[in-house]
């Protein structure tokens, strides 16, 4: 076939690319769900089927050209499914946070105008009914899992299942308008429209087009030579980009499997099971299956904890090399050998990922020691750097590139110039069409010419022409000396101790940093439990003073590294407190990607910061928080403000 539309085949939209893969994969797996403990498994072919099946039935109900879609639940292949009957009838899919509390799904379908929902289940249906009233546009939902709606009025409440039937009896009469609307499907029609996080305000509706998504995926695949024997575990939201390239863009371009877990909880027992090829995972996940294996670690018997620590010394100084095909000793490869035997080659079949060919992490900045963890282990992880705004990809670290500190080069297509403030830009075919209804906000955001502002500050380096990142534009800094602030730079060193969940540095324009820690409860409350501590609360166990003494060591610890670094050393962290609540997304704090909304984070704890810089020893506070019904309620803590030693600049020079 001649290639045509920038090499794309001639394959316009996923429609297309879904009846390619139908036709020349038709009897090979396209997803796999595990239901009750079983695996279900459908083919190209049955997908096909599947997908038209329920676009039939959204046109009985009578789905217009450009109406609005909101699908809400976890990874089910039927919710994958049902964006791609959505375009194939020539309307807009709209994913949305399944764990979005009803306020902020009432934004997202009111400035999107849903007419139609598709809900995973009661819960998804109960949230969307209590605001019913404030979205004049809806007009259908439709449900996954019938459990517990049977007595609910289904006047406009459908079944899916039955959706399909009713689309299975009518498609003599609605094929022939289903076609029509699958092929007038052009590269600049409407492909998914994907909420941002929202971290310094309300959420804006990305509209992403078919040309973005299909030659980024392209790009993507061809990139990493990702074919059709992937397998890739669909478990991160929906609702994130990052998913839909992966587990849509990616796996329809290359025709490969996309897996789906039972449930959250069973995620990493379904990820062993499946053992995929290709993995991706924000840092949040990578520092949780680290935290597992150190607790592990602190559980072992005395010689399988001297193995751990013996061979992974040595792994951490060969094995990167190792899987970069750099040159290594005889005497060193037979070690590391013999860790595989012994260490490597069972943790990570532990982990899931004996099969890794690629793996890459996204989102926000990974910790250095983290990322260097996974890769001594011989797991090909990589770091890209992307937003929803470019449809995922900006840079990517190429095989025997990759390195913690950069996020590697410019990507296929991908022009990247960096502004004199230091800010990125890019352009590329990945440039989202527009914010709906807010030209202002895509005003300013992307130029006439098509670049657009990435918000992060970084630089390119001249002999590599990889891309560095230093932080957040709007949140690098100064120092009251003039020194420069990067306050990602010390948290991620500091989350890299399983202790650590989340920390939070403030010191723009001050003398000194202090931060907010919060403990993990999973690998505190291990150690709780090994040392035969009672606690009956995160909170008591947060201002445990054995707890407070571990997390001083960790900051002290963190300094030292910091003032090695002649231009951060200024943001070593003077005092801390470790805080008596999780930072919590229903609280605002942080987003619905985990990222933590700094300016909110400021303003709720004012009293806190003022008290790590007055001087005072400790501070009592009060503090709003959202149960899991949704209620509001607050708690009282008096908190322990410690004070860490720091490096100065003498005591950095002589360590030099």
């Amino acid at each position: 076939m001649a290639e045509t539309h920038s090499g794309a085949g001639g394959h316009q939209s996923l429609p297309a690319l879904l009846h390619r893969n139908a036709t020349l994969y038709r009897d090979k797996p396209a997803y796999r769900e595990k239901e009750l403990g079983i695996w279900q498994s459908w083919t190209w072919g049955q997908t096909e089927q599947e997908i038209e099946a329920l676009a039939l039935g959204l046109l009985n109900l009578g789905l217009r050209k450009g109406d609005f879609v909101a699908i809400i639940g976890r990874n089910r292949p039927y919710l994958y499914w049902a964006m791609v009957a959505v375009q194939s009838c020539g309307a807009v899919p709209v994913p949305v946070y399944q764990d979005a509390v009803a306020e902020e799904m009432a934004y997202v379908l009111e400035h999107c105008g849903a007419r139609f929902v598709i809900a995973a289940d009661q819960e998804q249906v109960d949230k969307v009914i209590e605001i019913r009233d404030q979205l004049g546009q809806l007009e259908h939902m439709i449900y996954l899992d019938p459990r517990g709606l049977r007595k609910y009025d289904h006047s406009k409440l459908h079944q899916y299942s039955h959706v399909q039937d009713q689309g299975r009896a009518a498609r003599d009469e609605y094929l022939p308008e289903l076609k029509r609307r699958r092929e007038a499907l052009g590269f600049d029609d409407t492909c998914v429209m994907l909420y941002t996080s929202g971290t310094t305000g309300k959420p804006k509706g990305v509209v992403l087009s078919n040309r973005n998504v299909i030659l980024t995926s392209k790009n993507s695949c061809e990139f990493d030579k990702l074919t059709v024997d992937e397998d890739i575990l669909s478990y991160l939201p929906m609702a994130w980009v990052g998913d839909f390239i992966f587990s849509i863009g990616q796996a329809y371009w290359a025709g490969f499997c996309v897996n789906c877990p039972e449930s959250p909880d069973t995620m990493l027992t379904d990820l062993r099971e499946i053992g995929p090829t290709y993995f991706f995972a924000p840092p949040r996940v990578f520092e949780t299956q680290l935290t597992n294996v150190m607790i592990r670690m602190e559980d072992a018997g005395r010689l399988k904890k001297w193995l751990f620590d013996h061979y992974m010394a040595h792994a951490r100084k060969v094995g990167p090399a190792i899987l970069d095909g750099k040159p290594v000793g005889m005497g060193d490869r037979f070690r590391y050998w013999l860790g595989n035997l012994f260490v490597y080659g069972p943790l990570k079949n532990t982990l899931g990922f004996s099969r890794v060919r690629v793996g890459y992490t996204a989102g926000e900045a990974i910790g250095p020691e983290i990322f260097d963890f996974y890769r001594a282990l011989g797991i090909n992880l990589k770091q890209l750097y992307g937003q929803t705004e470019a449809t995922v990809f900006i840079t990517a670290q190429p095989d025997g590139e990759v390195r913690s500190d950069t996020v590697g080069i410019k990507c296929p297509d991908v022009e990247i110039r960096i502004a004199d403030t230091g800010e990125v830009f890019y352009r590329s075919p990945g440039v989202f069409v527009e914010y709906y209804k807010n030209a202002e906000s895509t005003a300013s955001t992307k130029d006439p010419e098509g670049w657009v502002a990435t918000g992060d500050a970084g630089f390119i380096e001249p002999d590599t022409g990889h891309l560095r990142i230093i932080d957040r534009a709007k949140d690098v800094g100064q120092m009251a000396d003039g020194r420069m602030f990067a306050p990602k730079y010390v948290e991620n060193k500091l989350k890299f101790f399983p202790n650590i969940l989340e920390a939070v540095l403030f010191g723009n324009g001050r003398d000194e940093c202090v931060a907010f820690i919060n403990i993990d409860l999973t690998a505190v409350g291990n150690w709780a439990e090994r040392n035969n501590i009672a606690y009956s609360s995160y909170q008591e166990l947060a201002g445990h003073p054995q707890v407070m003494k571990t997390i001083q060591s960790h900051v002290e610890e963190v300094n030292r590294s910091v003032a090695q670094d002649e231009m951060l050393s200024g943001c070593q962290v003077h005092r801390f407190v470790v805080l008596h609540k999780e930072l919590d997304a229903d609280d605002g704090e942080l987003t619905r990607t985990r990222k933590v909304r700094r300016r909110i984070i400021e303003e709720k704890y004012a009293d806190i910061i003022a008290a790590l810089y007055d001087g005072s020893k400790s501070v009592s506070t009060r503090t709003e928080v959202t149960y899991e019904d949704g209620r509001k309620g607050h708690i009282s803590a008096t908190l322990e403000i410690r004070a860490a030693a720091v490096v100065g600049e003498r005591q950095r020079m002589a360590a030099e």
